[in-house]
C-alpha cells in the first residue's frame, strides 16, 4: 500500500496541488462543499426516516435529499482523493484517516443497503418507512457523523 501511496504522491495531480496554493485551496473548498451537501442532506433525510422529524412528506423530500447527498458524496470523493495525493504516505500512517476510510466504506454500504431492494422505493411511495429502513437511517446518521468527526480528527494526530 505504501508503494501505491508513493506513486500517487508523484503524479501530476499531486505536483499541481503542491505547486499551487490557490489550486489546493479551491480543491479543499470544494471538498468542504461536498461534505456540506452530503451531511446537509443526509441528516434531515435520516431524521425524517427515523421519525424524529415528522414534517415533509417522504415522497417529496426523500428523493431530493437523497440526490443532493449523492452529489455531495461524489464531490467529496473526487476532491478528497485529489487532496490525498499530496501526502498519501503520511495519511496512511494516520489512525484517524484509516478510521475515516473504514467508516466511509461503511457509510457507502449503508447507502447500498438502504437503496437496494424495494424498501426505499416503498417508503417514498407510501410515506411510511418500515423498521429496517428506520434502522438503516439511524445507522447512516451515526456513521456519517462519525466520518465527519474522524475527518476532523486527522489534523490533530
Amino acid at each position: 500500500m505504501q508503494d501505491l501511496a508513493i506513486w500517487y504522491e508523484g503524479t501530476a495531480l499531486a505536483g499541481a496541488l503542491r505547486g499551487s496554493g490557490h489550486l489546493y485551496m479551491v480543491v479543499n473548498a470544494a471538498h468542504i462543499l461536498g461534505i456540506g451537501l452530503l451531511l446537509g442532506a443526509i441528516i434531515p433525510l435520516d431524521l425524517r426516516l427515523v421519525g424524529i422529524i415528522r414534517s415533509g412528506p417522504i415522497g417529496i423530500v426523500g428523493p431530493f435529499l437523497s440526490r443532493t447527498a449523492g452529489v455531495g458524496l461524489c464531490i467529496a470523493l473526487l476532491t478528497g482523493g485529489s487532496l490525498l495525493s499530496v501526502s498519501a504516505s503520511e495519511y496512511l500512517r494516520n489512525d484517524a484517516f484509516r478510521w475515516k476510510m473504514a467508516l466511509l466504506g461503511l457509510g457507502m454500504l449503508t447507502i447500498a443497503a438502504q437503496h437496494g431492494g424495494g424498501r426505499w422505493r416503498r417508503a417514498v411511495e407510501t410515506g411510511v418507512p418500515d423498521p429496517r429502513t428506520r434502522f438503516l437511517a439511524a445507522l447512516s446518521l451515526m456513521v456519517w457523523l462519525s466520518v465527519l468527526l474522524s475527518g476532523r480528527w486527522i489534523g490533530f494526530l
